[in-house]
């Protein structure tokens, strides 16, 4: 098997087809995990006319349109869930984005990357699509995420079979993201993370809620087998608990980078300081070895 090959696309293709019926249950989770990122146009005067917004399962273009922006584009892996956007909608690959280059000045990839193979390749196809000057926003979940979860379904699976398959996708960790954009070419780039508060009543409302969203395991590597009967439920009865719930945890990488341009701020070249350091902080320079008088 490939060594880039992770997720079976046609399994999560399938899945948010399916998805698309359902995806209105978790609606709000998206829109809030949505509007955290949008919120990043705040700090920019920088006006946008032409988006694409990738995976938004119909609740990310609504808000670009309410943000002015007279033209959006979205795509999706399913054409079920793209048609949810409303407006001009197209079915695509994220690792293969069928646009021409510097088609847009700003994408926005909200919850809808982490099942890509080639994230690193998709990065790159999202850059050469944007116009120069062009921004791209994006979230991922990052590790962390569904942690509790992640613990409870191994330790019942090694109890029940004595041994582990993957259940839950992996996720990155938020000191590869920047690095990820810089290979791919962006400009300036940031990566920070927010913790989103989760809590549900029952194990089983966080796993439908799952099933709802289209978030199902499609680790090409999963066990193929019917789960033991006793899994999900002894898993669910280690789950800790709060005073709110299960907080499965959700932990939102937030990706932001430019598509260069002369305008834009570079980092100044190694020597080429015209007042030292020393000077600015007021204090004196010495010798390696040499002590204060």
């Amino acid at each position: 098997m490939d060594a880039m090959q992770v997720f079976d696309r046609k399994l999560v293709r399938r899945r948010r087809d399916r998805a698309a019926a359902t995806v209105d249950q978790v609606a709000p989770i998206l829109a809030d995990c949505a509007e955290r990122l949008l919120d990043r146009l705040e700090d920019t005067t920088r006006r946008f006319s032409r988006a694409l917004e990738i995976g938004g399962r119909g609740v990310v273009a609504p808000m670009l349109r309410a943000r002015g922006i007279a033209s959006v584009i979205s795509t999706d892996l399913s054409p079920a869930m793209a048609a949810r956007a409303g407006g001009l909608a197209v079915a695509a690959d994220e690792e293969f984005l069928p646009f021409a280059p510097e088609s847009f000045d700003l994408i926005v990839a909200s919850l809808s990357l982490h099942w890509v193979n080639d994230l690193p390749g998709a990065l790159i196809q999202v850059r050469r699509a944007l116009a120069p000057d062009g921004l791209f926003l994006a979230s991922l979940p990052g590790l962390g995420t569904l942690q509790p979860l992640r613990q409870a379904l191994a330790e019942a699976e090694s109890t029940l079979r004595g041994g582990l398959s993957p259940r839950i996708s992996p996720f990155p960790e938020l000191r590869d993201a920047a690095g990820l954009l810089q290979r791919a070419g962006f400009a300036l780039p940031v990566a920070d993370v927010e913790e989103v508060g989760l809590a549900y009543r029952t194990p089983f409302a966080l796993l439908a809620d799952l099933r709802a969203a289209g978030e199902g395991n499609a680790v090409l590597a999963r066990d193929p087998r019917t789960p033991p009967r006793a899994l999900f439920p002894m898993a669910a009865a280690a789950l800790p608990e709060g005073d709110q719930g299960i907080a499965p945890g959700l932990r939102l990488l937030m990706l932001t980078g430019w598509a260069p341009h002369e305008s834009q701020q570079k980092p100044a070249r190694p020597g080429s300081a015209t007042h030292r350091l020393a000077d600015a902080l007021g204090t004196i320079e010495r010798k390696a070895g040499e002590r204060p008088n």
